[in-house]
């Protein structure tokens, strides 16, 4: 998630050049956007929107949380290895929709973009990755849009992650709204191999391109077949520790087979008293 920029770290101050000196983007982009929301009287609406967008933020994220910690006290295990989020700066924001064709106003910021705010979680299998987003998907306050599964169908260029757009609502002092959100589950494998892929390919000019490309589409390869192979290994692990569990007697099942064991060597005495004397 490129762009990046914390909201939580800037509270209150409704100014836009607070927030733009923030970004320290440079490159006179900070003073471009702040003109475009000068000039169309758009700066309270902007952040106003953006305030919304990081409080469904909030929201996804507590969601994410709450199944971490139920399934770390279900399975003792964590499914998460972490949760990240953010929300696209303001030039972020004005390139997409300037690629796309649209005005940068905050109607077409609402209505046209979907990865405005974004979470990201990071887990330790890919099947952690379809079970935490079905149990997302079930919750009767969200809102599926879109799902992309890059997972069983990747990119080209070997990409893989789940992706979901989905609508979840945010409720004001006076009002409720619901709010786009993009959410991305990833592997630490596929994660690791996504953040480098991201710095490398806005390099310019590079040699040999071509060549990159197929070694990070071998390199996206092997990363499958390792997350496939430690899956599995999880999984032999879970069996053993389930037939030790099941093999294993509590206190009272084994003081009940001792007195079982007392019972037949009594019996077992017993009958060969009586088999002693008949003799």
């Amino acid at each position: 998630m490129a762009n990046e920029i914390d909201y939580s770290r800037i509270t209150g101050a409704e100014q836009l050049y607070e927030r733009m000196s923030y970004l320290n983007l440079g490159n006179g982009s900070q003073t471009e956007v702040e003109k475009v929301l000068r000039l169309t009287n758009q700066i309270k609406p902007f952040y106003n929107l953006m305030m919304k967008y990081d409080c469904a933020l909030a929201e996804v994220r507590t969601k994410l949380e709450v199944f971490n910690k139920e399934l770390s006290l279900r399975n003792n295990r964590n499914p998460f290895e972490s949760i990240k989020s953010r929300i696209k700066t303001p030039v972020s924001i004005y390139d997409k929709l300037t690629k796309k064709g649209y005005e940068f106003t905050v109607k077409n910021i609402e209505e046209q973009l979907s990865d405005i705010a974004g979470i990201r979680a990071i887990c330790s299998f890919e099947d952690d990755i379809y079970m935490l987003a079905d149990c997302f998907k079930k919750q009767d306050d969200i809102v599926v849009l879109q799902e992309k599964d890059y997972i069983a169908n990747p990119k080209e260029s070997g990409y893989r992650s789940l992706h979901l757009i989905v609508q979840v609502p945010i409720f004001l002092t006076e009002e409720k709204y619901y709010m786009k959100v993009e959410v991305q589950f990833r592997t630490i494998a596929m994660d690791f191999w996504a953040t480098l892929e991201h710095k490398m390919k806005y390099k310019k000019d590079i040699e040999n391109a071509s060549t990159i490309t197929e070694d990070l589409k071998f390199s996206a390869d092997l990363i499958n077949q390792l997350d496939r192979r430690m899956q599995q290994i999880r999984q032999k692990i879970d069996a053993s520790d389930y037939k030790e569990t099941w093999l294993k007697n509590t206190t009272e099942e084994i003081e009940a087979q001792n007195a079982t064991k007392v019972i037949i060597s009594d019996e077992i005495e017993k009958h060969s008293k009586k088999k002693n004397v008949k003799d």
